[in-house]
């Protein structure tokens, strides 16, 4: 079967297949969106993954449809409409494509897996590459434009170039070297002694404990089967984000649902001395951070790496911060048990009075 990509905006024009997200009227959804309509035997913890499944049963429902479309342009959803397009190649790196697809989205990495330097090689030229040409994840907007309108050009860009980075990665060096070697640094302090992390399996949180704020890469690369972490720099400057894992529905393992997380910020502010105020963004948000703010972050600097953005010195200890942290989510969880495939009508309701109190 020969695929083509297509903008999403003529997707009703012929039968296609959707991936990484939803439309009425697809020949077939592959996609981990919460909700999404994917077959249950092509589930995957990424909608690549579903795609690479898909591949292994060419018989599925939907994949005679020729044309493939995505309506918004991440490592994810690309890699997915990259291998419906060269199917032989993604099978043939199907690992490699599975790791780079997971380190995009979830950005988690086992460093010592031998496909993980590819993979990190493949997602900071991905990355490089579209900052020089094009605009930064969650930009269209800056734009005037509409992702699922201007991510087209990303697609028609990347799509017939990937390849040669599958084959001989260092083709790009020049464009992922810079990404790659501040990555590796950060992964280096990450496995030294400088950094200290403390897992609570309980309530699916690590605690990072670093001298300064790191990549995303580096920061939730050993964070693999939890959802929050809580990230406590020197001089007292914190973060705490819900990773994007309890966005999508995980086929892998379950997960528990997000909490609102007023209640948290409440109980901070009720002890925060300093300038600042601890904010919060929504449940359904990508990827909620709690935080002392100074401006209002946008949506491409939430995205952005933690040592991209400022952070601000609060008057709360961390060890205080960390107790508080863990106090809120194992009462909130109290009577909970993970599971998979939440609804986000599930997910609100599950949530208990004191987790949604007002800030």
């Amino acid at each position: 079967m020969t695929y083509r990509f297509v903008p999403f905006a003529s997707l009703r024009q012929q039968p296609t297949i959707v991936v990484d997200s939803t439309a009425t009227g697809a020949a077939l959804v592959l996609a981990h969106w919460r909700g999404a309509p994917t077959p249950v035997a092509l589930r995957d913890d990424t909608s690549a993954g579903s795609v690479l499944r898909a591949l292994r049963h060419p018989a599925a429902p939907g994949l005679e449809a020729a044309a493939v479309t995505a309506n918004h342009f991440d490592v994810d959803g690309f890699v997915g409409v990259w291998s419906l397009l060269h199917p032989e190649l993604a099978l043939a790196h199907e690992e490699l494509l599975r790791h780079t697809a997971r380190l995009g989205d979830f950005r988690e990495s086992d460093w010592q897996q031998p496909q993980a330097e590819h993979a990190l090689q493949l997602v900071c030229w991905l990355n490089a590459k579209e900052k020089e040409l094009f605009y930064p994840p969650f930009g269209a907007p800056r734009l005037r434009r509409r992702e699922d309108e201007a991510c087209v050009e990303k697609f028609e860009w990347f799509l017939p170039r990937f390849a040669d980075m599958v084959r001989q990665p260092d083709s790009g060096r020049a464009a992922w070297a810079p990404e790659y070697e501040r990555v590796q640094r950060a992964v280096e302090l990450m496995q030294s002694p400088a950094v200290q992390l403390t897992c609570y399996p309980d309530i699916g949180l690590v605690v990072v404990r670093a001298p300064e704020p790191l990549p995303y890469y580096a920061l939730f690369g050993p964070t693999a089967g939890y959802d929050i972490v809580l990230s406590l720099y020197d001089a007292q400057r914190y973060e705490l984000e819900y990773k994007y894992t309890t966005w999508v529905d995980l086929e892998s393992r379950p997960t528990l649902p997000r909490l609102p997380l007023a209640g948290l910020a409440a109980q901070l502010n009720a002890q925060e001395t300093s300038p600042y105020r601890w904010t919060f963004d929504g449940i359904t948000d990508t990827g909620p951070l709690l935080r002392l703010a100074g401006n209002t972050l946008k949506k491409p600097e939430r995205y952005a790496d933690p040592d991209q953005r400022p952070l601000y010195t609060s008057s709360i200890a961390p060890q205080v911060v960390e107790q508080a942290v863990v106090s809120f989510f194992r009462q909130g969880y109290a009577h909970m048990q993970p599971r998979r495939y939440w609804t986000w009508a599930d997910i609100r309701a599950a949530a208990p009075p004191s987790a949604v109190s007002k800030a």
